[in-house]
């Protein structure tokens, strides 16, 4: 897959002040095998993860919901060769790993998790574990301290949390030390910025964007007459009907000005938005293919100056982005 000498270096980045350095651009695993329709055959995307971590990524996200299971089994399988040289994130808190089943993070569940993802993903300790959501039934602290003992064992290096709002982070950090929070991030969902990006600055806390490529609509290659393979998620995402599609394609226009004046793509422009938002901000596209890899990456390079950053912004003031991001029966499920 790749015919280069040697492992080439991007530029690092420190996840807050918890001391977890990665590479400026992750890889967010999930889309290999689960959610996108048909996944990557196995020894593809093992070659994949690979070539990633042969470009200077070192940051990998996965979790037990993926498949479930089998997408921390690829990592463990693809990385085990370059251990002690990558961050693995993984998540607990689905019932039984499904998220349709909804929240389970319950102390003994969690250490269940643990256990499990510690033998799929080939390793002796999980750098960095998230809770997936927020569990209305199990007290925060319950959960911080499970973690925090899990870290005491030397099973856990950092805790983590997903889509969490600014009581929750609050609560958690005051038991165990949040090192990271990972919610969506985009050019086309920026909620973060209310409170929970303030709140991320103010303790310390490490902040990671999935989804900074609105699942693929900010790569400018998806428009209102664009089929999606059975069972992928877009076809159920209200921000995906044709009409809404239809609608978004004037923020596309928009990236595309400034990407011309950078000899750069979409894509690459609206990683280097985040990049330039936060110095402790590391985004995590997904991808299968390895065009997109090397693309993503070469967004790490992509400087944006006071006057893009200032013609993006006046853009989106003008622009509303039309859908909502899930559809109403999965708000619930996923928290939002």
């Amino acid at each position: 897959m790749s015919n280069i000498q040697g492992k080439r270096q991007m530029q690092k980045r420190k996840l807050g002040t918890s001391g977890l350095e990665v590479s400026a651009i992750g890889f967010g695993c999930m889309g290999l095998n689960f959610s996108y329709g048909p996944g990557l055959e196995k020894q593809d995307a093992v070659a994949l993860l690979r070539a990633a971590f042969a470009r200077g990524v070192t940051f990998f996200d996965t979790a037990e919901a993926y498949g479930p299971w089998t997408n921390e089994e690829l990592v463990g399988e693809a990385l085990t060769p370059m251990r002690n040289e990558v961050v693995i994130a993984t998540k607990f808190g689905f019932k039984d790993g499904k998220a349709p089943s909804g929240m389970d993070s319950r102390p003994e569940r969690i250490r269940q998790v643990a256990e499990a993802s510690l033998k799929r993903l080939r390793t002796d300790c999980i750098d960095l574990f998230y809770q997936h959501r927020v569990d209305p039934n199990v007290p925060m602290e319950d959960v911080a301290g499970t973690v925090r003992d899990l870290i005491r064992e030397g099973k856990v290096k950092h805790f983590g949390l997903s889509e969490a709002g600014v009581q929750s982070i609050r609560r958690a950090h005051a038991v165990q030390p949040v090192a990271v929070v990972q919610s969506e991030y985009s050019l086309w969902w920026r909620q973060p910025e209310a409170d929970v990006l303030p709140t991320c600055e103010e303790l310390g806390i490490g902040f990671v964007p999935f989804s900074p490529l609105g699942r693929g609509f900010l790569t400018g290659k998806i428009d209102e007459n664009t089929t999606f393979a059975k069972g992928d998620f877009r076809n159920i995402v209200p921000r995906f009907s044709p009409e809404a599609r239809k609608a978004n394609q004037a923020l596309i226009e928009e990236l595309a000005a400034v990407a011309a004046t950078k000899k750069a793509t979409t894509a690459q422009i609206a990683l280097a938005w985040l990049l330039a938002r936060k110095p402790w901000i590391v985004p995590i596209p997904g991808t299968t293919k390895l065009h997109r890899l090397e693309e993503n990456i070469g967004a790490a390079a992509v400087e944006l100056t006071a006057e893009d950053l200032g013609h993006i912004e006046a853009a989106l003031a003008r622009i509303q982005v039309q859908g909502d991001r899930y559809p109403a029966h999965l708000a619930a499920a996923v928290g939002k």
